[in-house]
């Protein structure tokens, strides 16, 4: 009988030893897990704050064309485009393919050597196709502007100014923006390509559709954002002036972060009216438009207000759910925070984009949800450059198509379309002074672009019934 005792007795220490064991690792799993959380952070709140200060430093820099061009420049190499990355679809990350000193664009777009981007209208300076100081003349030529305009034409480039519009260019040909129409440096009308003669308005439509399956850095090597930016608002506006999709029973609402808000409108009475989901409503003519955008917020869990805790605030009843972000997202997060496919692992960004998807598509199974990636931003990239656990854009991209791609929703991508990248200094004068927000004619030229691309998901799938007869 003792025996018996003495070995039950054991086998109870045995137990409380193990338990006190598991004990002590829970709870320095517990110590470690709130550190790494504290230090995550302190890292995200000092991203934040230096995402700030880069704002305030373009808006500031963008009142001289000469300094944020060479601030831009300064940061170059860490442009997505240069990095060397090409990502699988899973968000791999690998680097298997690098470009060469041939393939390297300016932030226009153009080649390095070619020309500088266009300036902003109201600059009373010159400067010449390789970017001399303001006043020099090299044997390049002079960027004018006086009285209503000057050109350049040189080998490197042409610059007119037309009306309140200045184009930069990087072949032998030029907009003119009064006419409608492509120019050769002798004045005759040809069209982007420079092979026959025509109108804008035709060839911009063929031309652009021809280029909807390229990458962003493919585009940048056909034509800056600005340019490429200004050719799509065309056909934008075409789109909707000649939509036949009834938009009126529609209510709408729109998930997203500052961008959606409009939060860098809010010192502006009733700053929202400025917004792309109000512009939205007004070009669609639709029923109601919800703006559910939060300044700051991103899309999965490590950060305030995500859009997958909140996506519940979209009122059952609506009909078209728009959820863009990422933005966000990218300043802060790191390999381990993107997650995998495979695991989708809670607050990690796959893990809950995957949930939010989801969520969408069995919380709101009458909607139609469409997902549309960020735009690219030059703040992301100046970031990387003192932090290298930063992901490019492109694989935070790749992961929502991906995912959106499972689900069956459709994806608007604003990233590869080459539009309001602020890379390009002349969209930063024109259209986004502080490098990620747009300003009103911002607004609205993104308001437009996803209505037409809207119109025409919309019209490819509609019963012929469902479409209005042409006026």
């Amino acid at each position: 009988m003792g025996k018996i005792n003495r070995a039950l007795l054991m086998l109870i220490a045995m137990g409380a030893i193990m338990l006190t064991a598991v004990g002590i690792d829970r709870g320095m799993q517990h110590v470690k897990d709130q550190r790494l959380e504290a230090e995550r952070l302190e890292r995200y709140e000092k991203a934040y704050a230096d995402v700030a200060d880069i704002e305030m430093t373009i808006r500031e820099l963008a009142r001289d064309q000469e300094a944020l061009e060479a601030y831009l420049e300064e940061h170059r190499e860490y442009f997505d485009d240069m990095a060397g990355f090409v990502e699988d679809a899973d968000g791999s990350g690998e680097d298997d393919k690098s470009f060469s000193e041939e393939d390297m664009q300016n932030i226009s777009g153009n080649r390095a050597e070619d020309t500088v981007s266009g300036m902003k209208p109201g600059f009373e300076e010159a400067l010449d196709v390789s970017g001399n100081e303001t006043g020099s003349v090299s044997e390049n030529g002079i960027w004018g502007v006086s009285g209503n305009g000057a050109d350049d034409v040189s080998a490197n480039g042409i610059l007119q100014v037309s009306g309140n519009e200045l184009w930069s260019l990087n072949g032998d040909y030029l907009w003119d923006a009064d006419e409608n129409v492509w120019r050769d440096i002798s004045g005759n009308i040809i069209d982007p390509a420079g092979e026959s003669k025509g109108t804008v308005s035709g060839n911009v439509q063929e031309e652009i559709a021809t280029e909807t399956t390229l990458s962003l850095q493919e585009k940048r090597k056909i034509r800056g954002s600005y340019m490429e930016t200004r050719m799509q608002n065309e056909l934008d506006q075409e789109i909707i002036a000649g939509g036949r999709v009834d938009f009126s029973d529609v209510s709408i609402a729109c998930l997203g972060d500052s961008i959606t808000e409009a939060a860098n409108l809010s010192d502006k009475e009733d700053y929202k009216q400025y917004s792309y989901p109000t512009r939205l409503g007004e070009l669609l003519g639709a029923e109601s438009v919800t703006n559910l955008g939060i300044g700051g917020s991103s899309i999965g869990r490590y950060w305030d207000n995500a859009f997958v805790d909140r996506y519940r605030e979209i009122p059952q009843d609506t009909d078209l759910i728009l959820v863009m972000g990422g933005t966000n997202d990218g300043f802060c997060m790191n390999q381990e925070e993107l997650g995998t496919m495979e695991e989708r692992k809670a607050r990690t960004f796959i893990g809950d984009l995957d949930e939010l998807l989801k969520g969408l598509k069995e919380d709101y199974p009458d909607a139609e949800v469409v997902l549309v990636t960020p735009l690219p931003n030059v703040l992301h990239d100046i970031l990387r450059k003192e932090r290298d656990y930063l992901l490019p854009q492109s694989i935070i991209v790749n992961a929502m198509k991906t995912l959106a791609g499972e689900y069956g929703i459709p994806v608007i991508d604003l990233y590869n379309s080459n539009i309001l990248d602020t890379h390009d200094a002349a969209v930063i004068y024109n259209y986004m002074p502080d490098g990620v927000h747009c300003n009103e004619s911002g607004y609205t030229l993104l308001a437009e672009h996803l209505a037409a691309e809207l119109i025409r998901m919309y019209e490819a799938k509609a019963p012929a019934d469902d479409i209005l007869p042409e006026l």
